[in-house]
């Protein structure tokens, strides 16, 4: 997520500032992207990179870019037309300091909501790699790949698929409440009066 994140800002900065070609294709390609099912994109560079972590973090960078940039592309266009906006443009601020100075600032509330629950589908989709022989590779602990290794001896030793899984289901269930909450502290429009 750390990877994917600011590629994806950054591009959605870039498309709904600009617009026009620029914006054209930026989407598309994030259009492209979303054509196919991420696990099972993710599954195919898998097995055409080999298991390790490094592949498990460039497939999963890769793919959470599109959520950021059509999130960001979004949140700007609805930005880029405001009142404090055409202000700075009009006491002379280029691009760079517009983006990142007053726009920016604006969009990050519902990215950091969104990151929020990105974090717990990442750990969803590795532990899906590696359950399935696709990511981190043994000695190196995964809770994926302590499931795949419990199930030959479920019915003998049931510990050793339950706690794994449990451990991805409070983790899972822990972080989605996080950005629940960061959801109800950050948006304006939830606030009570």
């Amino acid at each position: 997520m750390a990877l994917s994140l600011p590629i994806g800002v950054s591009a959605g900065l870039l498309a709904g500032y600009f617009g026009g070609r620029l914006d054209d294709v930026i989407m598309r390609l994030a259009d492209v992207q979303l054509a196919f099912p991420f696990i099972l994109l993710a599954i195919t560079i898998a097995g055409v990179l080999g298991p390790s972590p490094r592949n498990v973090i460039l497939i999963l960078a890769v793919g959470g870019w599109v959520v950021y940039a059509r999130l960001a592309r979004g949140q700007v266009l609805g930005l880029r037309e405001k009142e404090f906006v055409e202000a700075a443009r009009a006491l002379g601020l280029g691009h760079a300091r517009l983006l990142l100075g007053h726009i920016l600032p604006n969009v990050l509330t519902p990215i950091i909501v969104v990151a929020t629950f990105a974090v717990a589908q990442m750990i969803l989709l590795e532990s899906s790699l590696s359950f399935l022989g696709l990511g981190v590779q043994p000695p190196t602990p995964s809770w994926g790949g302590m499931l795949n290794d419990g199930r030959a001896y479920i019915t003998l030793a049931w510990w050793l698929t339950t706690f794994p899984g449990a451990a991805i289901m409070l983790t899972v269930l822990g972080i989605n409440f996080l950005g629940d909450w960061l959801r109800d502290l950050l948006d304006p429009r939830l606030q009570s009066e």
